[in-house]
């Protein structure tokens, strides 16, 4: 069966609180089962913590589903950099992979972390004997990689950067995306990457930089990535500093829940499901929640039947 499925098949040792407090929580193979990554504010942008399972509502193409897993903490995850490194970004080269340290700073010491930058071709920064890392010297040095320069292969990078993550051994996974949006010479389309990302685990962040005379870019591109995964799309203006963004992902990252819950299948082929999940609390007027509107169920597996004898 295909690997780079959102909808995950689940068990868990114990329940799920227990599994998902414990930083190496471990998934196997039995029942299908959606998790959904999911981040909940107040009016005034604080993290909303505390939430219990019957304070959520979860609705799949509309119809309102039952909560079967519930979770919040602060667990590792498995999470790629993804940069842009075309001639557009030249002039904030320094200031992104500062950035980036910052990211990594914030972030769990025990995520699995691995770089990817792209022109007009997609490098993984990291040395092969190192597919991800927790080393920040490393790191570092992955970010410095190369000099701006070229066209930009957004959608290989996304495309790349989504099949590296699934080799990752935290169950929870994150890309951050830095780009203008546009793309001038991928193998992939937009339509290619927005199938893997419906197919993926991955809550997509995205930080738009860009020219606003720039002819290529592309904020809305980020925005739907940002959007149907469950992450956020930030779009700062040209003096506007990239640091504090890149700390607010990280933070957002280590302050997320995690809700599950069974879908129904009415057959065995391949379709998108539409996701909308809204939780209240009598001291907030309004939460603000933030998780993946969309998901593909893949097709299922239906063994051939076996021939009398």
């Amino acid at each position: 069966m295909p690997t780079r499925w959102f909808l995950l098949l689940l068990a868990f040792h114990g329940s799920a609180q227990e599994s998902f407090q414990s930083p190496e929580f471990k998934i196997h193979t039995d029942v299908e089962l959606v998790l959904l990554d999911v981040s909940v504010k107040n009016p005034s942008g604080g993290y909303v913590t505390g939430l219990t399972k019957d304070q959520f509502q979860i609705y799949e193409n509309g119809v309102q589903q039952k909560i079967t897993e519930f979770a919040f903490g602060d667990v590792p995850v498995a999470v790629g950099l993804v940069n842009d490194n075309s001639g557009s970004m030249e002039p904030r080269r320094s200031s992104l992979i500062e950035a980036g340290v910052a990211f990594i700073e914030a972030s769990n010491p025990k995520d699995q972390i691995f770089v990817v930058n792209f022109n007009d071709k997609v490098r993984r920064g990291l040395p092969d004997s190192a597919p991800f890392t927790d080393d920040i010297n490393l790191l570092r040095a992955a970010l410095s990689k190369g000099r701006p320069e070229g066209q930009t292969a957004l959608y290989d990078a996304v495309a790349f950067a989504l099949k590296h993550l699934e080799t990752g051994r935290r169950d929870k996974k994150a890309l951050g995306l830095i780009s203008d949006g546009g793309d001038n010479c991928s193998t992939h389309t937009f339509k290619d990457v927005m199938r893997l990302i419906e197919e993926s685990a991955a809550t997509v962040y995205t930080v738009g930089i860009s020219d606003p005379n720039d002819p290529d870019r592309n904020p809305g591109v980020l925005k739907h990535i940002a959007s149907v995964s469950g992450g956020e799309c930030f779009l700062p203006g040209e003096e506007e500093p990239i640091l504090p963004i890149c700390q607010k992902i990280a933070k957002d990252i280590r302050n997320r829940y995690t809700i599950g819950y069974l879908p129904v299948r009415t057959n065995d082929k391949a379709a998108v499901r539409k996701i909308r999940l809204v939780a209240s609390a009598t001291e907030y007027k309004k939460l603000i929640v933030r998780t993946r509107t969309a998901y593909r169920l893949p097709e299922r597996d239906v063994p051939n039947p076996v021939a009398p004898k």
